[in-house]
C-alpha cells in the first residue's frame, strides 16, 4: 500500500508543472482560471495539501479552521494586490511555504490551534498576493471565487488523506512521508 502511494506521488511530482503556474494575465478573469489556478502549479498543490494534512494531524478544531485560515488569509492577500499595496518576496516566500508546511507535516508539529493557524496565514498572504498581482482588475471577483474554491477543495483532499492515513497501519508514517517528500520537492523548486 505505501509502496504504491509512493510510486503515484512521484508520478505526479514528475508530471506536474514548474513551480511557476501563474497564468498570462491576459487569460485571467473568469471562474475557471481561477478554479484551474491552483491545480496546474506543483507549488500550490502541494501547500494547499500539506495544509490539510497538517490539519488533520493536529485534529480537534484545527481540522477546519486552520485550513479556513488559509483561505480567508488568502483573500486578504489577494485584496492588498488589487489595491496596488506590493509585498516583498512573493514568489520566494511562496516556495518557501512548500518547505516550511512539508516539514511541519514531515514532523508531525503539535501546535495549539491559533498558532497554527497563524503560520499558515503568513504563507496565506504571500499566496493570495501573487494571484491579486498578476490579475490586474479584469474578472477579478469571479477569479477570486474560483482560486478560492479550488484552494479549499484542496485542503479537502490533505485533510481527507490525512483522516484515511490515520486509519490504516503504519498511516502517521506515510503521512511523515508525504510531508518529507513535499519539503525535499520545496527544496528542488527552490535551487533546481
Amino acid at each position: 500500500m505505501i509502496r504504491r502511494l509512493l510510486l503515484a506521488l512521484g508520478a505526479l511530482s514528475a508530471t506536474a508543472a514548474p513551480a511557476f503556474a501563474h497564468l498570462n494575465p491576459a487569460e485571467h478573469g473568469s471562474f475557471m482560471a481561477g478554479f484551474s489556478h491552483p491545480l496546474f502549479g506543483l507549488d500550490h498543490i502541494l501547500v494547499m495539501v500539506a495544509v490539510g494534512l497538517w490539519a488533520a494531524q493536529i485534529g480537534g478544531r484545527a481540522l477546519w479552521r486552520v485550513p479556513g485560515v488559509f483561505v480567508g488569509t488568502m483573500a486578504v492577500g489577494f485584496a492588498l494586490a488589487l489595491a496596488g499595496l506590493d509585498l516583498p518576496f512573493v514568489e520566494p516566500a511562496i516556495l518557501a511555504s512548500v518547505v516550511a508546511l512539508g516539514l511541519v507535516v514531515a514532523m508531525a508539529v503539535r501546535l495549539d490551534t491559533p498558532a497554527s493557524a497563524a503560520v499558515v496565514a503568513v504563507f496565506a498572504l504571500f499566496h493570495g498576493h501573487a494571484h491579486g498581482g498578476e490579475l490586474g482588475s479584469a474578472g477579478a471577483l469571479q477569479f477570486g471565487v474560483g482560486f478560492m474554491l479550488a484552494t479549499a477543495l484542496l485542503h479537502v483532499a490533505g485533510i481527507a488523506a490525512g483522516l484515511g492515513a490515520a486509519r490504516i497501519a503504519n498511516g502517521a508514517v506515510l503521512s511523515r512521508i508525504v510531508g518529507g517528500l513535499t519539503a525535499a520537492t520545496g527544496l528542488a523548486l527552490i535551487f533546481g
